[in-house]
């Protein structure tokens, strides 16, 4: 992972959902449902693979979950509060995101890692708005980011979460990946993305 990156997704983001362990929830081909979101199994490990690529080093899938999840996560709390982030005001954060203009590239040519980007990009400049800052720009940013991530631990209590028990469980604000367990039910979001890629495999030529 660049220094960059992990500074973001890691320090700058500093982990916001201090959820405690989190219910297990999902439901087969899920990873975590978060308020009405869901994220799939396939959704992390294709984004993790993306990401790597980009990065040209590993990027640990429960790094890809913990922001999938905090993306969604913040994306709901600025809607219940009327906080729009604009293209123009993501655009510079996700350069900021990985600090050259190289990996910037490599980025943008991946359709998955370029959105994930754009994720983690909007997650940090709707923390900082959330605080009452102005964005990435702000002179004030981290004082606002800090506000933000009061206010999005705030509000997270009100927005259920839950971690497959294959990813482990949130403790601290990071996974736990030492717990595992399986689960009961597939939801009919995962059931019908499951099936399209079983179908599409199926039709590919054998050999």
């Amino acid at each position: 992972m660049s220094r960059t990156l992990a500074k973001v997704t890691g320090v700058a983001l500093a982990s916001v959902l201090v959820l405690g362990g989190c219910a297990a929830g999902t439901h087969p081909g899920a990873a975590a449902v978060v308020g009405k979101t869901e994220i799939t199994v396939s959704d992390v490990d294709e984004t993790t693979r993306s990401v790597s690529t980009a990065l040209g080093q590993p990027f640990s899938t429960n790094v890809t979950l913990r922001e999938l999840v905090n993306s969604a996560l913040v994306q709901q709390i600025a809607d219940q509060r009327s906080i729009t982030v604009t293209e123009a005001e993501i655009a510079p954060a996700m350069k900021a995101v990985v600090g050259d203009q190289t990996t910037y590239e490599r980025f943008t040519k991946d359709p998955v890692a370029n959105a994930f980007l754009r994720d983690v990009a909007k997650a940090a400049v709707g923390t900082i708005k959330l605080g009452g800052g102005t964005g990435i720009s702000d002179p004030n940013g981290q004082q606002a980011q800090r506000a933000g991530l009061v206010a999005i631990r705030d509000a997270s209590k009100n927005i259920t979460v839950d971690i497959a028990p294959r990813f482990g469980k949130w403790t601290d604000g990071a996974i736990d990946g030492k717990v595992s367990g399986s689960l009961s039910q597939e939801s009919a979001q995962a059931k019908a993305k499951r099936e399209a890629q079983e179908q599409q495999q199926q039709g590919q030529p054998q050999g």
